[in-house]
């Protein structure tokens, strides 16, 4: 007989995981030694994959008996078609889903089926007033909304940041840096815009202790970002005539039909909100918002 795989598929899919699993280290020093695809560098992307890699072998056990992750693996294009068939799924939660298969697998998305592109006119959130936003005041947090318009901050960078983190950037301007709970372990500079001497105050007064003691739930961070983000491009973008052909960026055909973007401006915005070097594609067709 052959050995029983004593272990259930759950704790397989777990197990697997938590071996790729690098909190704490740097996913810019792994990118630069070509070793980032092979691990997980964030507690909130190990769970959104265990979360899907769940779904899909509950999937393979309920219909097909499977007991391991190897006998679960032929059903993997299958299930992505059933949830591309849902019209629930959005093209984003298919594409995550690809991704945390990937991660389990050890593949690429070239293993699996194509699935739907992620268009930007298809994005829901922060386009609208959300349930979420109904118990959450602008005017009541007034100071905290005009500090994320003006510095672009992530949530995670938010809760972590210490009055400390005030310095002058290279062109003399004042900035924040943010070296704690950054994308990728990735520290950078964020310019202050807006309202430069507020924000100033806010750092200056927390000291060394924390700017904000606690971040409502229902802000909308994404949008904040995303003005930040319009602000910064404004700042360096140049006339359409005065853009070199080779800095001309057009977007993607749901976006066309207006003018183009100017890629420089683009890659000081998409430096200032903490993006990898070369996906200045996120900014435009995500962030600017003109």
């Amino acid at each position: 007989m052959g050995h029983k795989n004593k272990k259930s598929l759950t704790l397989q899919v777990t197990e697997v995981l938590q071996s790729k699993l690098r909190i704490g280290e740097s996913k810019h020093a792994h990118k630069l030694a070509g070793s980032a695809k092979e691990h997980i560098f964030s507690w909130n992307t190990y769970k959104a994959y265990q979360r899907h890699c769940i779904y899909f072998i509950r999937y393979c056990r309920e219909k097909y008996g499977c007991k391991t992750l190897a006998q679960c693996r032929q059903y993997a294009d299958e299930w992505l078609r059933l949830r591309i068939d849902e019209e629930k799924k959005s093209a984003y939660t298919i594409h995550l889903e690809r991704a945390a298969l990937c991660k389990l697998y050890g593949d690429t998305a070239a293993d699996y089926i194509s699935v739907p592109p992620r268009l930007r006119k298809n994005i829901v959130r922060s386009r609208r007033q959300a349930v979420r936003d109904a118990h959450f005041s602008e005017a009541n947090h007034a100071d905290f909304v005009e500090f994320c318009r003006s510095t672009g901050l992530r949530r995670a960078e938010l809760r972590a940041l210490t009055g400390d983190k005030l310095v002058k950037g290279d062109d003399g301007r004042w900035c924040i840096l943010v070296n704690k709970m950054s994308k990728g372990g990735r520290p950078r500079k964020a310019p202050i815009v807006g309202n430069v001497a507020k924000i100033v105050g806010m750092m200056q007064a927390a000291g060394t202790g924390r700017v904000f003691e606690k971040i409502p739930n229902g802000a909308d961070i994404h949008s904040y970002r995303a003005e930040y983000a319009t602000t910064v491009y404004l700042m360096h973008a140049r006339k359409t005539e005065d853009i070199p052909k080779e800095d001309r960026y057009y977007r993607r055909k749901d976006m066309r039909g207006r003018p183009p973007l100017d890629r420089r401006a683009m890659g000081y915005a998409s430096a200032a909100l903490g993006h990898s070097q070369g996906r200045i594609n996120v900014v435009a067709e995500h962030y600017i918002r003109l």
